[in-house]
């Protein structure tokens, strides 16, 4: 148990922005095509956080060409390279499910004001 304990605290990302449910981010997925790896950006809102440790999951919502699209990212993932923090947003909920069932500016979350 020990040493499980160990491979997954090596395991887990040092460097990981403050961002929390509500904030609009961008997160920087590695994509790989046959022999070759690229980057693809996956903007949107951060509805939902779940699990702790190296189970740790967040669900990022966007609507793209008028479909709602949403992807479930594993935070401490090879393949998640990186998570910017484009706004903050002030919300009051620990999950922002609501959102799925609202269209136009409904569906916006009010930006936090520093």
């Amino acid at each position: 148990m020990n040493l499980l304990s160990k491979i997954s605290e090596s395991s887990l990302k040092k460097k990981l922005p403050d961002f929390n449910v509500g904030d609009t981010v961008k997160v920087d997925v590695k994509i790989k095509e046959g022999d070759r790896e690229r980057i693809q950006v996956f903007e949107g809102t951060v509805i939902g956080k779940k699990g702790s440790g190296i189970s740790e999951t967040f669900t990022v919502r966007k609507v793209s060409y008028g479909f709602g699209v949403e992807r479930i990212f594993p935070v401490h993932s090879p393949s998640v390279s990186d998570v910017k923090v484009v706004r903050k947003g002030r919300v009051r909920r620990s999950k922002l499910y609501y959102l799925r069932n609202r269209v136009g500016k409904a569906a916006k979350v009010k930006e936090k004001i520093v």
